[in-house]
């Protein structure tokens, strides 16, 4: 097959998916079958219903998702084997604050793949310093750069709970502060958590709504604070529900409890800062020793050189 034919092929193939993907969007045509419709309401009576919802995807469009969900599937489950089970993967989605479920993270994670893939085949094809490569390293070429985009998508994730995580922490003592008064001035808990959530818009503001929605919805207030402490994970959030639900349960007052806690954030708050200082310092000594000390140096000593070999 000639390079003309191939590439005819390609765009035939393209064509034709295209064309079916927007045929597909007709409302006619798109419209759910009655499985669909009711696979839904019994997955918790049908483990049929469940690997039928667990294999139907719609995403990006109807025909590309059907036609490539077992391939993807295989790679989701490929990936999870490789890089981790789902608990790891879901205690890092609720901590950076996203609604994905572990399944659609994996799918992200393919298509970052095979964009990374599509991208290190087409930097070996294109640029000639690669073709001139043995066989072997081109061939590896685009599979590292798929592995890249895998690793780079868990890397960003990691990354956006971690800064989350640190944003909760350093909102963790003004909120416990904010309670005290509350609590102080005669409301109860939950009170003062709905006037924290509603007032604040910080992160730990927000899982606060959360838990106050649960209660309000008949949850009972320890079992949605721990809850809360299971799904983002931070020490001073799961010591802070540990006292709270140990003083609901003694009757010791809140208040006190939660002004000894702002306290430790407090101080904790001033230990980190100590280290990341001491952590700089030791780092502004590289720009000092490598630049500046050198420059000021060089300036001192190149006039009376420069001087010495003029011969005046």
């Amino acid at each position: 097959m000639s390079a003309v034919q191939a590439w005819g092929l390609f765009c035939g193939t393209a064509l034709g998916v295209g064309l079916w993907s927007l045929a597909s969007l007709v409302p006619r045509l798109s419209r759910p079958r009655l499985a669909q419709r009711l696979a839904p309401y019994i997955l918790d009576v049908s483990e049929e219903a469940r690997e039928f919802v667990g294999r139907t995807t719609v995403h990006p469009l109807p025909v590309i998702g059907t036609l490539f969900a077992p391939v993807f599937g295989g790679l989701k489950r490929a990936f999870a084997a490789v890089l981790g089970g789902t608990e790891t993967i879901e205690r890092r989605l609720r901590q950076s604050g996203s609604r994905r479920s572990t399944d659609e993270f994996r799918s992200e994670q393919v298509v970052w793949a095979l964009v990374g893939l599509a991208v290190g085949a087409g930097v070996v094809v294109a640029l000639p310093t690669f073709r001139s490569l043995p066989a072997f390293v081109q061939v590896c070429l685009p599979v590292v750069a798929a592995a890249g985009g895998a690793l780079a998508r868990d890397w960003m994730l990691g990354r956006a709970a971690t800064a989350r995580l640190a944003r909760m922490q350093s909102e963790f003592p003004t909120v416990l502060e904010f309670m005290t008064l509350s609590l102080s001035a005669g409301e109860g808990i939950l009170d003062a958590l709905a006037r924290v959530s509603r007032t604040s818009t910080g992160e730990l503001s927000k899982e606060l709504a959360g838990v106050v929605a649960d209660v309000r919805t008949g949850v009972p207030l320890a079992v949605a604070l721990h809850t809360l402490s299971r799904r983002i994970a931070l020490p001073a959030v799961t010591r802070l529900v540990d006292q709270v639900t140990g003083a609901l349960d003694r009757g010791t007052p809140l208040a006190e409890v939660l002004r000894s806690q702002a306290q430790d954030a407090r101080d904790e708050a001033k230990r980190g800062l100590i280290e990341v200082a001491g952590k700089k310092e030791v780092a502004m000594l590289v720009p000092l020793v490598f630049l500046i000390l050198p420059m000021t140096i060089l300036f001192a000593i190149f006039p009376g050189l420069f001087i010495l070999q003029s011969g005046f």
